[in-house]
């Protein structure tokens, strides 16, 4: 058989690596080199894919400056990403980083007699189409060319594939972001099942390499964190599965390690036993195992959910219960002082309360509510059994706080329900000439637990002022002089230990406790975050709220309506389990580490996230590793239960495998959660260098071991394929408001984004570091209509103002805002369509509410906002923006502030960026 350095096609060499005992394989025309055979053929590198044309001519509009015309043809082509291929020249390095870019003349012939365009209301004859433009057309399969050759060669196995980038000429691609991590391929007959369930789906449990190291030292050669991404109790869109529940309290658990019985599992013994994945303990299949209870007779044991999905549910037997499952317990905690009335935030509240009463989870009628108002003084309020009229008992005496009645303040929803609905409908109405102003939030606080800790449950409060009376007052230490310097850490850390120390006691009294803090002024989110960050609970934060701003009302409502219908976990326990030589080492997220490794959570929400360190403390010599976690909790019907999410995944002694394993969007999510943490411990710059240098540390090691240039200095900068938008994603940390480099970023606001860094998870959390960005004057047809998946969505555009054209209207959002950026020449008629106005002129930027408006254009542009206000797991309802090109300057900095690829301030653009890696890692190999 030949050797491959005598198969290759025109425009490749081939050197012998002895260092790596194989080839290495360089195209002399642009030095690219990789491991892997080139294909034949002018595709000899992997690109972007890019979509063929249609065969048929599609009509749509697009408004376009000067006048309004139409154009026939492919509706994104202004905005495709260059493509680069062998074939072509390759574009001189001053033009990598405008991917936006035409090149000179590409577009002449769609601009030449433009149709004319007749508005949003009849389709017009159109004529003079130009002509369409030609797409470079992706080969069918790159991996399958790659594949057939290593099967001639005789070295074909199923496996991961490294493939080698440039990032100085492979421009970010919004759309690699929403690619499934890298696939796990596990070793044959390592599980039981057959079906496709048997591994946690990466949006419950994902790793941030899907194949381990088997040694510590090959995990440090990758310079790659080895850690867990959880979202165990993740919401359920339409159309999704439900966990599997099992519900005959048979828990089949290793009598060593504890693990529960999962699809990876070993049955031994003609049956009878069965072998932990974990620490290879053989063990007894329980009695009742193979025991169909429902229909009492003989069941399937492959039909067990258990031995099937990766994510399941048990009941739990009376042995998993300290005491009898507890109700759900809701305490909200309502400021009534002077800024709170005026704001419109108590109305809002409890009209809100009011409405949703029907949607608390309440199911088996035994969920208990209570209402505590506070300002300097305590207001409680008895809801009597059957009764309508509710009565006010008032505390003073904020130093030592007690309860006024023994019973009737914590009652049963469904028993005091009318008395609770007078209550909600007049509670604003008493305090609105309130003119106290002041806050005792923490007696307040002292008093909630009281009620609640022979039960536990959620306290939840609502407050728009500092604390500024009795035990936990605050002062204000917001100090611009302070912004932007070292001693800026010090505003994130929390101001007072009484938070940190009630939050503690919560959580042993399974107390959690969520904050909506609505202050028009500094409020101090950091030390107020506490204690949420310490009971497993939510922060959410409206800063200078004011419910008669319609926006304001209804985003409070519908994120406040959702936590109140929103199932809770209670009482929950969660620890994770690894395979041998594995270790949890450290964890990120919003709970109390009560031992070294159990995590309690007084009440779990839905669609928060944890982030969780592993370490290799000894070779592994399994084929493959198994990570478990076991969260016990009761569901907010009473029933206890144990949910139990199960990943397994190869080992390896491969490097190039444990870099073509990576996934960069895990790791992208655990170092949010460890830049958060350092900058609290040290400071915003250590954070910020932490996460420059292990970009810096990757891609050296990656050069070092995966390129020919090896320590030397090289003309490029090189990363797995499935890693090339780690780099921007590191970039768009940087540049978050949590991380930033900035001495105009209010502490509140700093604080709020990091509790929002360290909660989300990754679906959420890419796009508030990486944000969307849409072109939608010339979007494709379809856009905004209905497909088989719902509203279809433009395509991502790179995030870079080059994008932006001076007529045009596009979509900014990162899932807590939305901006609709509108260009100053923007045609009338698109004005027209879009707002309901005349003109640009008159048209307002700011906060506002898009009208319904009777014309195709309106309907597509509303259905995509909405889309983006839907789309995601989570509560949030985002702000949408009028943002004028030539408007209020705060506005179009805060929109263009999201546009990461560009240079902001002292912060590099995205060309930059990444020519200052690319010296640090050739400076680093001398």
């Amino acid at each position: 058989m030949a050797s491959p350095a005598q198969q290759l096609p025109p425009g490749w060499t081939a050197e012998w690596d002895a260092t790596h005992q194989r080839y290495l394989f360089i195209e002399t025309h642009t030095g690219h080199t990789q491991w892997e055979p080139p294909a034949a053929g002018p595709e000899l590198s992997p690109q972007p894919s890019v979509s063929p044309p249609p065969s048929h001519h599609a009509k749509r509009r697009q408004y376009a400056a000067g006048q309004t015309q139409a154009y026939y043809g492919v509706g994104d082509s202004l905005a495709a990403v260059p493509q680069y291929s062998a074939a072509a020249p390759q574009p001189q390095p001053t033009q990598l980083f405008t991917p936006g870019l035409a090149a000179d003349g590409q577009f002449q012939q769609q601009q030449q007699q433009p149709p004319p365009y007749y508005g949003g209301h009849a389709e017009p004859e159109y004529i003079n189409a130009p002509q369409q433009p030609v797409y470079p057309v992706q080969p069918p399969s790159q991996m399958g060319v790659l594949a057939d050759q290593f099967g001639q060669m005789t070295m074909g196995h199923k496996g991961l594939r490294l493939f080698t980038t440039n990032l100085l000429t492979s421009p970010p691609e919004p759309l690699e972001l929403r690619q499934p991590p890298p696939e796990i391929f596990l070793p044959p007959n390592s599980c039981l099942s057959q079906s496709p369930y048997a591994n946690a789906d990466a949006s419950y449990q994902r790793c941030t390499l899907n194949a381990i190291p088997t040694t510590n030292s090959l995990l440090n050669k990758s310079k790659i964190p080895l850690g867990l991404v959880l979202t165990p109790y993740r919401s359920l869109k339409e159309g999704e599965e439900e966990v599997p529940v099992v519900t005959d309290t048979v828990i089949a658990r290793c009598r060593r390690c504890r693990t529960y019985i999962n699809p990876y599992v070993q049955f031994i013994d003609g049956g009878n036993r069965w072998r932990c994945c974990m620490c290879s303990l053989s063990n007894e299949v329980p009695q009742l195992f193979d025991w169909d209870q429902v229909r009492n007779q003989p069941g399937d044991r492959w039909a067990r959910a258990e031995l099937n999905h990766g994510v399941v549910e048990f009941v739990a037997p009376t042995e998993y219960m300290v005491r009898p499952p507890q109700p759900a317990v809701y305490i909200f905690l309502i400021d009534v002082s002077h800024s709170a009335i005026q704001s419109g935030m108590v109305a809002t509240a409890t009209r809100t309360i009011l409405e949703n009463l029907d949607r608390i989870p309440d199911e088996n009628g035994r969920t208990k509510v209570s209402i505590i108002a506070f300002d300097t003084s305590l207001y409680f309020f008895t809801l009597p059994s059957g009764g309508a009229e509710s009565s006010m008992l008032v505390v003073s005496d904020i130093d030592d706080v007690f309860l006024p009645k023994p019973t009737d303040l914590l009652v049963n929803l469904q028993e005091a329900r009318p008395a609770l609905e007078t209550l909600l409908g007049r509670l604003s109405d008493m305090f609105q000439d309130n003119h106290t102003v002041g806050s005792a939030l923490g007696p307040a606080l002292q008093a909630g637990f009281q009620m609640m800790a022979p039960i536990g449950g959620k306290i939840m409060v609502l407050t728009a002022s500092l604390p500024s009376i009795g035990v936990g007052a605050l002062k204000n230490r917001e100090d611009p002089k302070v912004l932007g310097t070292p001693k800026e850490s010090g505003l994130l850390q929390a101001a007072s230990p009484f938070y940190k120390t009630f939050a503690i006691e919560c959580s042993r009294a399974q107390v959690s406790v969520d904050m909506f803090l609505f202050s028009p002024g500094y409020q101090d989110v950091a030390t107020l975050a506490c204690l949420p960050h310490y009971t497993a609970g939510q922060t959410f934060f409206y800063p200078a709220f004011n419910a008669s701003r319609t926006e304001d009302a209804i985003k409070f409502a519908h994120e406040f309506g959702k936590v109140l219908a929103m199932p809770i976990m209670l009482e929950a326990v969660m620890r994770v389990r690894a395979s041998k030589n594995l270790r949890m080492s450290s964890f990120h997220g919003n709970f109390f580490v009560r031992s070294t490794d159990l995590l309690a959570m007084p009440a779990v929400p839905q669609d928060l996230s944890y982030a969780i360190e592993v370490q290799i403390e000894d070779t592994i010599t399994a084929p493959f590793v198994v990570f478990q976690t076991a969260v016990l909790h009761t569901t907010c019907y009473g029933e206890r239960r144990i949910r139990v999410v199960t990943t397994a995944l190869p080992t390896t002694s491969n490097l190039s495998e444990v870099f073509a394993s990576a996934d960069q969007v895990a790791i992208a999510t655990l170092l949010a959660n460890k830049a958060v943490e350092r900058s609290i411990t040290h400071r915003l710059e250590d954070s910020r260098d932490a996460l420059f240098n292990k970009m810096v540390e990757v891609l050296t090691a990656y050069k070092a071991s995966m390129t020919a240039a090896g320590a030397g200095a090289s003309a490029q900068l090189a990363i797995s394929e499935n890693l090339k938008m780690l780099p921007v994603l590191v970039l768009g940390l940087l540049k978050n408001v949590g991380i930033r480099q900035s001495a105009q970023i209010p502490p509140d606001l700093r604080a709020y984004a990091q509790a929002l860094l360290t909660s989300l998870p990754s679906q959420i959390l890419i796009p508030y570091v990486y944000p969307n960005f849409y072109s939608l004057h010339n979007m494709p047809p379809e856009c905004g209509t209905v497909g088989e998946h719902g509203i279809i969505m433009p395509p991502p555009l790179p995030l870079t103002s080059e994008r932006l054209e001076r007529h045009g209207l596009y979509v900014i959002e990162d899932g807590q805002t939305i901006f609709l950026w509108i260009g100053r020449d923007a045609v009338p008629q698109l004005v027209m369509d879009v707002f309901n106005l005349p003109s640009y002129e008159v048209l307002r930027g700011g906060k506002t509410t898009l009208p319904v408006l009777d014309n195709p254009f309106s309907q597509r542009v509303t259905a995509i906002i909405q889309k983006t206000r839907e789309m995601r797991r989570g509560v949030y309802y985002p702000h949408l923006y009028i943002v004028k090109e030539d408007g209020e300057p705060p506005l179009r900095l805060w929109a263009l502030s999201c546009l990461i690829q560009d240079r902001a301030d002292v912060l590099p653009s995205y060309q930059q960026f990444i020519s200052q890696l690319k010296d640090k890692v050739n400076g680093s190999g001398y």
